[in-house]
């Protein structure tokens, strides 16, 4: 995996273009997300562990917006059942390459048997969900246009088994305008104190406008019910980020 600091924002620019995962992202990922996403390397460990509590035998699981494969390593390293896979996807064939090499590494240094992991380039929305136990939407949800989002949770919704298990992790916002500026201020002093400046944090903010729309706790919670999902609840938060587990 890629060592290299995220300096991506580090230089002044006159003009900002919309926030792209290509192949600069790509080489920095790992250390934009570790010093971006409060609670982030949690998140990615308790998949993990829910994959081992919820994942099915003979069982597809899905790993919708993989970017590097965090959440997809997370999980093939904790499903104990047989004839499991993961189907990763993600639309940035940037991402994929270097997904790939180290789920390379991963194979080459984990023991054998791990459950075989299937790369796919393409929109999530475009997807079918088969015969599914888990389903991850990592910070992925957040990216898609909001009027596609229902429909997704949808045919996520349908194609998991009884008992199979959605992980949505979002930012998140808050009707409360006070609270929403103060989980803004506080999310923005962690990444200043992970060593980003006030230049570079402007600068991504203003990249990410009209890319990344996030949306409130209930709006989630709401969609994720009306998607035919029998339990749905928030099981980490700091901050404006949380993750929420919604069970079939």
């Amino acid at each position: 995996m890629s060592n290299s600091r995220d300096n991506l924002y580090a230089v002044p620019q006159l003009d900002i273009a919309g926030f792209r995962f290509d192949k600069a992202v790509a080489s920095v990922f790992p250390d934009m997300i570790k010093r971006s996403v409060p609670g982030y390397e949690t998140i990615i460990a308790m998949t993990g562990t829910l994959a081992e509590r919820y994942v099915q035998a003979n069982s597809h699981c899905y790993d919708l917006g993989c970017s590097l494969g965090a959440s997809t390593i997370a999980m093939r390293h904790h499903i104990s059942h047989p004839n499991c896979d993961i189907v990763a996807v993600d639309n940035s064939e940037d991402m994929l390459k270097q997904c790939q090499s180290i789920l390379h590494k991963d194979d080459a240094s984990a023991p054998s048997g791990l459950s075989p992991v299937e790369l796919v380039c393409g929109n999530v929305q475009d997807i079918s969900i088969v015969n599914a136990s888990m389903v991850v939407l990592n910070f992925t949800l957040q990216f898609i246009p909001v009027e596609q989002r229902t429909e997704l949770l949808h045919r996520i919704a349908d194609g998991l088994l009884p008992g199979g298990v959605l992980v949505l992790s979002e930012k998140v916002a808050f009707d409360d305008p006070q609270h929403q500026e103060l989980m803004i201020e506080l999310h923005h002093n962690f990444k200043r104190a992970n060593g980003y400046s006030d230049l570079e944090i402007s600068q991504k903010r203003s990249a990410l406008d009209d890319v990344l729309v996030p949306e409130t706790l209930e709006v989630n919670r709401k969609r994720l019910r009306k998607a035919g999902f029998s339990s749905v609840d928030v099981w980490f938060q700091c901050f404006n980020f949380a993750s929420l587990i919604a069970i079939k």
